[in-house]
């Protein structure tokens, strides 16, 4: 097995990543590294692995493989960079960077050096989205007409780092990157963004809000709407000529949810509860197959960088 390093102690890594990896046959657990001793602290007393001294001592560390950075989004390429200089394979939380320019020098880093990067949008991994592709691929809605997706959450503290430029916060980066996303997967490589507006309430230093709309070669538009001063959503719609797919949990699925699954037409509405599932642990499970598998790292770069562009076209925008 590799062993895989996690560069900053953050919530996301402690409360959904490290149960995940915890049941990997493929990778197992080095330690993390973190500037906030009691939080490192914290980490090992329930995950064990070592509490590296700082960022650079988990990078010097010649047994570890791979490494997990989920530090604010603004720090992301120093941290990525360093991590693939240090001929480390890179699992990087999202967005892969804050714009289409850093994500593209990472990119060609890693292709320089012979390692795999993976842009960490785990809900493409739950099964439900599987299903949800086989239903559109099966003619269940008819022809499709629009798809919808919003993504977004009460405000949260005043220390938060999504409230903060420096740190690369903003509604777009952080919770827009999901719909935006999954408006990709369904719209296939000729989507573009057509229209986006981005909102920044007065006394803010970042987007709050905003909405974009996307079109692929063949007109089909998707619109999507996230905001992290919102009443909480996490929602995706498919409009079709003959019925409607609601997914209510198309994002935030954890391993206790069975996510349900909504097809609505003319002659009533039928609910079906999926399984439950792990989407970190298949988020892992695709960085380990980029591992073991170069040959698919061309298309996850395209991946990624796609959703870079995007992501900038939009800001263009507004």
């Amino acid at each position: 097995m590799m062993k895989l390093g996690i560069l900053g102690a953050s919530d996301i890594a402690f409360r959904r990543f490290l149960p995940a990896l915890q049941k990997s046959d493929f990778f197992t657990y080095a330690g993390t590294a973190s500037r906030t001793p009691a939080k490192a602290a914290a980490f090992h007393a329930r995950f064990g692995g070592r509490l590296y001294p700082s960022y650079e001592a988990l990078l010097e560390d010649q047994e570890v493989g791979a490494v997990y950075v989920p530090l604010p989004p603004a720090l992301h390429e120093q941290w990525g960079r360093r991590v693939l200089e240090a001929g480390k394979h890179l699992l990087m939380e999202k967005p892969f960077t804050t714009c289409l320019e850093e994500t593209e020098a990472l990119l060609a880093l890693a292709k320089q050096r012979g390692l795999a990067v993976h842009e960490n949008y785990m809900f493409l991994y739950h099964s439900q989205l599987r299903k949800i592709k086989t239903l559109l691929s099966e003619g269940a809605l008819g022809e499709i007409r629009l798809v919808q997706a919003s993504f977004g959450f009460p405000k949260r503290g005043e220390d938060d780092f999504r409230y903060k430029r420096a740190l690369g916060g903003g509604a777009l980066l952080d919770c827009g990157g999901y719909p935006v996303r999954l408006a990709l997967e369904l719209l296939g490589g000729t989507a573009q963004a057509v229209q986006a507006k981005l909102v920044q309430p007065e006394g803010y230093e970042v987007d709050l809000y905003g909405s974009a709309v996307l079109e692929n070669a063949n007109d089909l538009c998707a619109q999507v709407s996230f905001g992290m001063d919102n009443a909480y959503q996490c929602r995706l719609e498919v409009w079709g000529s003959k019925a409607t797919l609601i997914a209510p949990r198309i994002f935030t699925a954890g391993t206790d949810i069975q996510p349900a699954l909504i097809l609505r037409s003319s002659t009533g509405e039928e609910q079906t509860l999926l399984e439950a599932d792990d989407q970190f642990f298949h988020s892992l499970e695709h960085f380990w197959m980029l591992v073991e598998q170069p040959e698919h790292r061309v298309c996850t770069a395209e991946s990624i960088r796609n959703q870079a562009a995007a992501v900038q076209k939009i800001v263009g925008y507004s």
